[in-house]
């Protein structure tokens, strides 16, 4: 049996690629990208690392800590080891769907940024105790 093959055949894919291509184009023209809000912590006034603020009441409350508040003082949340987010230079970031605000919490957790990064902090939970706000970036921050 032999086959037909089409001599348009390279014409219909170039047809469908492109079709395609613009379709997408057309569909992320009306997306827009925006940065998350962003705090950036110093701890024991030596280090800096940063955490994302993933809803309005993280952000609130970050605003309060920098306008003096004590309540809810020190930053909780789980570690992701070996990916940046928000928190470059450093190799980790705090899951900002684990961030809360704690008064008190367990020495275990308690460290400077770089015994994170260099695993002497061996938790997976972060929790600096003397980590203050020093600045708020991206949407709400105003």
């Amino acid at each position: 049996m032999q086959y037909r093959t089409s001599r348009h055949y390279p014409d219909r894919v170039k047809r469908l690629v492109l079709s395609a291509a613009l379709g997408a184009a057309l569909l992320l023209a009306g997306c827009t990208a925006t940065d998350p809000t962003v705090a950036t912590f110093e701890v024991a006034g030596q280090q800096t690392f940063k955490i994302e603020l993933a809803t309005p009441e993280l952000i609130q409350h970050a605003k309060d800590l920098m306008a003096g508040s004590e309540e809810g003082r020190i930053p909780v949340g789980k570690i992701v080891r070996d990916d940046a987010s928000v928190n470059a230079p450093w190799s980790w970031h705090i899951d900002p769907a684990t961030l809360e605000f704690a008064d008190a919490t367990i020495e275990v957790c308690d460290g400077l940024p770089e015994y994170v990064e260099d695993g002497t902090l061996t938790s997976d939970t972060y929790c600096p105790w003397s980590a203050e706000v020093i600045e708020i970036t991206g949407p709400g921050a105003d």
